[in-house]
């Protein structure tokens, strides 16, 4: 990339022009000059002529730093960030950067209290050039029609709960919808994970599993299944008359996902179903 393309709230590529006894200055094009990387980002052997990957924001005085520290978010992201403090103008999250990320009242569908957390999308100010976050999170989900398959996998944000399941942000950018009938553990808000495309309606909303479907994903679970046994002397506890609670703490799979893996298995001899657990015939000789 050009020095004069840098992107504030975001990892960039600069050369190091300079070293200094307090850090050194990296190249930031004729449109930013020098940009400081303070000696505790340095990381060892790293020369004046070098590239280094840096994060760059605005520090105190708003003049542009560099860091190698990876931030809780980048610009353009969605994030579930802890208030670090609040004040007259709004709330600070804390972020990771020295300097923490600023959210106004007026991007605040409720008030933030501190040492609450919130989900945030982290963008630029246009007017101030400043990063900033807003929880008005549905003005930056993309309206355009997902490009997605039923069976695609994809990464969820847990965003909030509804009275028929659960809101979530879609690979950074839809937002989509997972049903109760489709979650078999507790979920909470902020959580990360992968999820699966169930389908994409006509108007364009997503509905997700947490389970591939299929056969695909029936095979898979017959194998972790298998392994899971081969690791705990070939025998599992569980078997298809276990609660499904318990099924969902050890295997993360729902009763139903379970017991298909479990016929899976049995029609490949390789397993025996005995009155209150699972043996790995292998075991057996």
């Amino acid at each position: 990339m050009r020095n004069d393309d840098i992107k504030l709230g975001r990892f960039n590529v600069l050369r190091v022009t300079k070293a200094v006894d307090f850090g050194l200055y990296l190249d930031g094009g004729d449109t930013h000059g020098e940009i400081l990387l303070p000696s505790r980002y340095v990381p060892e052997g790293v020369n004046v002529g070098d590239e280094i990957s840096v994060f760059i924001y605005l520090d105190q005085e708003e003049r542009l730093i560099a860091t190698t520290e990876t931030p809780l978010a980048q610009m353009g992201d969605f994030a579930f960030l802890e208030v670090a403090w609040v004040n007259n103008y709004g709330a600070f999250l804390h972020w990771g950067p020295m300097k923490d990320l600023f959210v106004p009242f007026r991007e605040q569908k409720i008030k933030m209290m501190k040492g609450e957390s919130y989900i945030v999308h982290v963008h630029m100010d246009e007017q101030s050039y400043r990063l900033m976050a807003s929880a008005k999170v549905e003005r930056y989900l993309c309206q355009d029609f997902p490009p997605y398959r039923p069976g695609n996998e994809v990464d969820i944000l847990i965003w909030y709960k509804t009275d028929i399941g659960v809101k979530v942000i879609v690979n950074n950018k839809f937002g989509g919808m997972l049903f109760d009938t489709q979650i078999f553990k507790e979920l909470h808000i902020g959580d990360r994970m992968k999820a699966y495309i169930k389908r994409i309606r006509p108007d364009g909303k997503i509905d997700l599993t947490l389970q591939k479907k299929g056969k695909a994903g029936v095979r898979d679970f017959a194998d972790i299944l298998q392994e899971y046994m081969e690791d705990h002397g070939g025998v599992c506890t569980l078997c298809d008359k276990s609660p499904a609670d318990e099924i969902y703490q050890t295997f993360g799979v729902s009763k139903k996902i379970f017991k298909k893996g479990i016929g899976d298995l049995y029609k490949r001899r390789l397993i025996e179903i005995g009155e209150n657990c699972l043996i790995l015939i292998r075991a057996l000789d």
